[in-house]
């Protein structure tokens, strides 16, 4: 293992959270298991940025960002593995950048259903030139590193000829149990809830039973990293930061993660849950894809569906402090045995290093 030289091409850098999930939060470990590891973000935080900022990419830099990862790319035999975030060069033809790895091996990672943005494009014609492309990818690879059952089965049926499933997990350094001001009859509970612009459109399907909720039930509901409101909820929006995320969900008392049901929903891999039950919250889920892994039922918090059921848990929840308490120390302990760093990182390090011997 000492001495492996890893070559990470991140679809982002750290404000990038598949990237600094995925890839960015175990390079510490990685480093001290003796792998040296080179990081080459496809675009940076400034680009990402700018994104943000102007609804939308700048041409120039992402032909800039394009030029640094062919670069990198050319240069592939100065390293022993290559270790990639979905893909190397999005929207490329498939024969070019299977051509540009050739000779050294790599590993694809994937958190969500990356595939889907082609074969389920509007496009007919993206669907034919595209569909198969991350299958071609998955087929050349010497792992795939899936963080769930449903990628993990799109690779096999690609003829992956090695694939590991590996959840999306946290630091356990950075999330804390602690004693809430809501344990104080006097303070309304918080229901938190936390993602981006994109995904907020999931709390949409909630509106109806979080108005019916406050006509029973005192409650504030947090949304970190977006903007949301409904009628008759007291809700208060907060920015998302790396380093305040996890004290915000910590002083709130039950997580939550509606979703449709839908071939990408199916893909994701239930980060905010895992977030929620480190820091000792209870949850309540859609059942939907991996969901129905992470949360189990009446144990370490509830899966709910339709609007009289989302009700109803809440109901049980925002009621009782000892089943809040009971289903949260239950998470935190799956959290802990299965869905941190701490206990992946030792497997990750070993994966990497065998990968790296395989040849292609």
């Amino acid at each position: 293992m000492t001495g492996t030289r890893i070559l990470v091409l991140t679809r982002y850098g750290r404000l990038g959270a598949s990237s600094r999930l995925r890839g960015l939060q175990f390079l510490p470990w990685l480093e001290r298991a003796g792998l040296s590891v080179t990081v080459q973000p496809l675009l940076s935080d400034a680009v990402l940025r700018q994104r943000y900022s102007r609804a939308g990419y700048v041409i120039t830099s992402l032909l800039q960002s394009y030029a640094r990862r062919l670069l990198a790319l050319v240069r592939r035999r100065d390293f022993d593995l290559i270790w990639i975030e979905k893909e190397a060069l999005p929207w490329f033809p498939v024969w070019l950048e299977s051509g540009l790895l050739k000779g050294v091996p790599y590993i694809l990672d994937y958190d969500d259903a990356q595939f889907h943005v082609y074969d389920l494009h509007r496009s007919a014609l993206v669907r034919s030139f595209y569909g198969r492309r991350l299958d071609t990818l998955m087929s050349g690879a010497s792992l795939v590193i899936a963080g769930n059952e449903y990628l993990a089965e799109r690779a096999r049926r690609a003829g992956a000829s090695w694939v590991e499933i590996v959840p999306t997990v946290v630091d356990l350094s950075r999330y804390t149990i602690q004693r809430r001001l809501s344990e104080n009859p006097a303070t309304p509970l918080r229901i938190v809830w936390i993602g981006s612009p994109s995904t907020v459109r999931y709390l949409g399907i909630l509106k109806s039973a979080l108005t019916s909720l406050a006509e029973h039930h005192e409650f504030i509901l947090r949304v970190i990293g977006s903007h949301f409101s409904t009628p008759g909820v007291d809700v208060e929006c907060i920015p998302w930061t790396e380093d305040t995320e996890a004290a915000s969900i910590a002083d709130c008392d039950v997580g939550i993660m509606p979703l449709v049901d839908s071939p990408w929903e199916r893909g994701k891999c239930g980060y905010k849950l895992i977030q929620y039950m480190a820091c000792g919250l209870p949850v309540i889920a859609s059942p939907i894809g991996v969901n129905q892994e992470i949360v189990r039922d009446a144990f370490n918090g509830f899966l709910a569906q339709g609007e009289a059921d989302w009700i109803s848990r809440f109901s049980l929840l925002l009621t009782s402090a000892e089943l809040r308490r009971g289903m949260g120390s239950a998470g935190r302990g799956l959290v802990e045995n299965l869905y941190c760093v701490q206990m992946v990182a030792p497997k990750m390090a070993t994966m990497l290093a065998q990968a790296a011997t395989l040849t292609r």
